[in-house]
């Protein structure tokens, strides 16, 4: 849990950056201290009050208020050990300093509360514009598509405001229910660009290639025209930018059919047990095609029966973090959830995460998620729901 007397850093601070805010929240303590050491030895003839009511102001510029109303109360302490310790009660000068520390303390803490609002405000107003331009871009999918049923969930990070470029979607065709999810490298409206290209490419080959893969290779073409565009991405997202992909494919067979350029495997439910579905030929991202040997990309076929359950995530979920520095064990909470519907189950995975980040995730987290069901007529479905095989 994070202490009630640290301001955060700015959000997207570099390493350097969040090195030199610790070090600016050290600085009020580090006066008090010398404040000590001056009114304790023989160099006390040096005036300190100015210091001592100083101490509470420079807490209010990187501290909250519960960390300003500390400072203040850490200079007082100081402030009553040396007046005792150099018997200096009953002087004028030990009560002016007294009254200067009550009003620069008292003010400082009304000008980090105020700062502390706006801060918040600003952030939050950023949050939203962010929030109805993902909304925009990532459309919930259908509680039901042909033989499966299906949820999907995205999560904001908590340190930060810009938009991230994770993306998923999911769509019942002639050729069985076409899903995909993907990872924009980078944040912010160049992101935002790259994941509109690829999803826009999807959602419109699904309907018409045959294969999977050449759907995948219309996302790979559609983010090559988006990069073109001058002013489109940035210098360092155009040199080092991609985007990782995985396409699945639900036929009427029990199989599951995938195209995975990149991205974080995805994890088949069965029986109570996960199990990663790695590709058996790893392909780069989408982007990175140079990278890609002469041999012929195909769609690699897994078992997919009625009653498994299937995850696509982004890495925002298995690079999750607790305070130990320890990843989210995704397989394991999988394994544990209890739920009929692949709603409640994310709901669960999600409760899962914010007990294990303590509600403070580092990277955005998208996740979509099936069941098959078909085949059980007038039968039961994932963890005993009654379902009936559409014909």
């Amino acid at each position: 849990m994070r202490s009630p007397l640290r301001s955060p850093p700015p959000p997207g601070a570099s390493g350097h950056s969040r090195v030199l805010f610790a070090f600016v929240r050290g600085v009020p303590f580090a006066i008090a201290l010398l404040v000590v050491a001056i009114e304790l030895t023989p160099v006390h003839v040096v005036y300190t009050g100015p210091l001592l009511t100083a101490t509470p102001a420079l807490a209010a510029v990187s501290m909250g208020p519960k960390g300003t109303i500390t400072a203040a109360a850490v200079a007082l302490v100081v402030s009553v050990i040396t007046a005792t310790y150099n018997q200096a009660w009953g002087t004028q000068m030990v009560y002016t300093n007294l009254l200067a520390l009550l009003l620069v303390s008292v003010a400082a803490v009304l000008i980090s509360r105020a700062m502390r609002t706006r801060s918040q405000n600003e952030l939050n107003q950023v949050r939203r514009i962010a929030e109805a331009a993902q909304e925009v871009l990532l459309r919930p999918v259908p509680a039901r598509l042909g033989p499966v049923r299906a949820a999907s969930m995205y999560l904001a990070a908590e340190t930060g405001a810009q938009i991230g470029g994770d993306l998923y979607e999911a769509v019942q065709t002639r050729y069985g229910v076409r899903m995909i999810v993907g990872d924009v490298r980078g944040k912010g409206l160049p992101a935002v660009r790259s994941a509109a290209a690829v999803l826009g490419a999807f959602r419109e080959a699904v309907h018409y290639e045959d294969e999977l893969v050449e759907v995948m290779n219309h996302c790979a073409a559609a983010l090559q025209r988006e990069c073109a565009v001058p002013g489109a991405v940035d210098h360092e997202a155009l040199a080092e930018g991609f985007v990782t992909a995985l396409l699945a494919q639900v036929p009427d067979r029990p199989v599951v059919e995938l195209v995975n350029r990149g991205h974080p495997p995805p994890l088949v439910l069965r029986e109570g047990k996960t199990e990663a579905l790695h590709p058996a030929s790893p392909l780069p991202p989408l982007g990175l095609e140079d990278f890609i040997t002469g041999h012929s990309v195909k769609a690699e076929s897994y078992p997919f029966a009625p009653g498994d359950r299937l995850l696509l995530h982004t890495d925002g979920v298995t690079e999750a973090r607790n305070r130990d520095n320890e990843f989210f064990a995704l397989s394991e909470a999988m394994e544990a959830v209890r739920a009929r519907t692949p709603a409640e189950f994310l709901e669960q995975l999600h409760q899962g995460l914010v007990r294990h980040t303590r509600d403070r995730l580092a990277d955005d987290v998208a996740m979509l998620m099936i069941d098959r069901f078909d085949g059980f007529e007038g039968g039961e479905g994932v963890d005993g729901e009654a379902v009936r095989e559409v014909t």
